[in-house]
């Protein structure tokens, strides 16, 4: 399966009167300028989200990786993999099935693999009559969260088509689940992972809508 401005600000000093004492005009020739203020209600700079045509990017993916997180510092409190790091996880999903490489995509199903619905054999199985297959990641909603639990819903467009020729066309939210950082949770269970998809057919001009 295959699926971001700025200004210069200026600051002018003005002279000193030059009635002030000669040490006092040095002093404040050698102050360091304050930083501006910025006015209230000023606009800030927003980046919009962006969409890469399907086939561009990293074999079978569409959407652009993440900027990495930085790795938090010895004795700073853990940081729960957001919604950047569930992304990643459809990335390295479609990214696997563009390889042909079927286990290592239904292991990244919660559960190892059995939130599929599918043995790890059947799952390799479904994608046999597919001639290609690529996905386009649109962007993540937000996490909710409840009970020690994690879920995300991501939008994804699937194009592609069949041994036969036949064009396939399909989109739909695909969620994502993790635990939350309690005791006794394991690495896998806090890790995101699929837990069901929405992909269903549809029109291959409908646009990817983030959720």
């Amino acid at each position: 399966m295959k699926i971001v401005g700025g200004a210069a600000l200026a600051l002018l000093l003005a002279g000193c009167g030059g009635g002030e004492p000669a040490d006092n005009a040095a002093a404040a020739s050698n102050a360091t300028p304050a930083e501006p203020v910025p006015a209230a209600g000023a606009p800030t700079p927003v980046t919009p989200a962006t969409s890469i045509p399907a086939g561009e990017g990293i074999p079978g993916v569409s959407a652009p990786p993440p900027s990495p997180t930085p790795a938090p510092a010895p004795g700073d409190a853990m940081v729960e993999p957001g919604a950047d790091a569930a992304a990643q996880v459809l990335r390295d999903y479609f990214a696997a099935i563009g390889d042909r490489r079927y286990g290592d995509a239904w292991r990244l199903w919660g559960g190892n693999g059995q939130a599929s619905g599918m043995s790890q054999a059947a799952f390799a199985q479904s994608f046999a009559n597919y001639a290609d297959y690529r996905a386009a990641i649109g962007a993540p909603g937000r996490i909710d969260a409840g009970a020690g639990q994690r879920y995300i819903q991501i939008p994804v467009r699937v194009t592609g088509k069949l041994r036969d020729g036949t064009p396939v066309s399909m989109a739909g939210p695909v969620t994502l689940h993790r635990t939350g950082d309690i005791d006794g949770a394991t690495a896998e269970q806090r890790a995101w992972r699929i837990s069901n998809s929405g992909l269903k057919p549809r029109p291959a001009s409908e646009p990817i809508v983030p959720q």
